[in-house]
């Protein structure tokens, strides 16, 4: 279309306009250098020094308005030319207006010239700086998007690969008086090592640039339920979940999720001589608070590993807290709090 308007302009004004100066050879010229527009993004130097040689050196008596399509070329280098380009298309921009100059262009007419190149220059500059911008945003996006699923990597193994540990050990103690009990829990060990490897699978292709992965739903408060249980070892894990507001929003049901698996998973890797882990959920209007409390002997670790961190930024990234210590009854507690504020479904 820009081809179309600046081809029809020249020879347009090349038949209305009766005082040009070689009107045919100056038309000539601009539909020559026309198509120049088509590639002006790939190769916006070139382009403009194609424009430049003939209206410049071969036409410099052509007056055509229609020649000011080079402002076009002009923007265009300073929106997509590299640096080099950048320096290279200047000097020739000046040493264009220095010609206009030397064959007797007026102080008016060389104003008024730098003036238009100035305008195209700083037009391609705001656009450059605008999409380099929202470039940085979106790299910022996409890294806190990744950061969230190493995040879930962390918390998916973890949780996984203790289950597998658990099983594997008790296995072990009773292999030699209940062979069946060892079967049974080679069967468990079968069955998470299967889940964590379809789980690492799906997060680690869409970690990878280029990509695609099977998406599914973010767990919600209904699949901490899935937490519960007898564990090896006769550990209980008994979840409880009041959720009397209609429905959370998925971002803030998807960290409480994590949260308390991560939870449920260090109670069950360092609580010493535990035997209930007890997971209680209540969601109302205000918020959700989570509480992951178990009575075994605290044995918290010299400083804070990355499942106590990831919890803390998980609850913070939305405008919540999260916190762990010793239960004033004994044994250890988890608690979080997470509005609901400004995440609507």
């Amino acid at each position: 279309m820009l081809l179309a308007v600046v081809a029809a302009s020249a020879v347009a004004e090349g038949i209305l306009t009766p005082d040009l100066t070689n009107p045919l050879l100056s038309v000539a010229a601009v539909l020559v250098v026309a198509p120049t527009v088509l590639w002006r993004r790939a190769h916006p130097l070139w382009m403009l020094v194609i424009v430049l040689v003939p209206l410049d050196i071969v036409v410099p008596v052509s007056n055509l308005t229609s020649s000011l399509f080079l402002l076009v070329l002009v923007y265009a280098l300073f929106r997509w030319g590299s640096g080099r380009d950048l320096v290279i298309g200047s000097v020739l921009l000046l040493g264009s207006l220095g010609l206009t100059f030397i064959r007797g262009g007026g102080l008016v007419e060389l104003i008024g010239g730098f003036a238009l190149l100035l305008s195209a220059l700083l037009l391609g500059m705001a656009f450059r700086y605008r999409a380099a911008a929202r470039q940085r945003q979106t790299d910022r996006i996409r890294m806190l998007e990744r950061e969230h699923l190493a995040r879930d990597l962390h918390d998916t193994v973890a949780h996984h690969v203790t289950a597998i540990a658990i099983r594997a050990q008790a296995g072990l103690a009773v292999a030699g008086n209940d062979p069946a009990a060892a079967t049974n829990a080679l069967g468990v060990i079968e069955a998470e090592a299967a889940q964590t490897l379809s789980e690492l699978r799906s997060m680690v292709r869409v970690l990878r640039l280029g990509e695609s992965a099977d998406l599914a739903p973010s767990p919600g408060l209904d699949a901490i339920g899935q937490l519960s249980g007898v564990r090896p070892g006769g550990v209980v894990v008994d979840v409880m979940v009041t959720e009397s507001s209609p429905s959370v929003p998925p971002p803030v049901a998807g960290a409480v999720y994590r949260i308390a698996q991560e939870s449920v998973t260090n109670a069950l890797r360092h609580a010493r001589h535990a035997t209930r882990v007890d997971v209680r959920v209540t969601a109302d209007d205000a918020g959700v608070r989570l509480s992951v409390t178990n009575d075994g002997d605290p044995a918290p670790p010299s400083a804070p590993g990355f499942g106590l961190i990831g919890m803390t930024e998980r609850a913070a990234l939305l405008g919540g807290t999260c916190t762990s210590g010793p239960a004033p009854g004994g044994g250890w507690i988890v608690t979080a709090e997470l509005p609901r504020e400004g995440w609507a479904p």
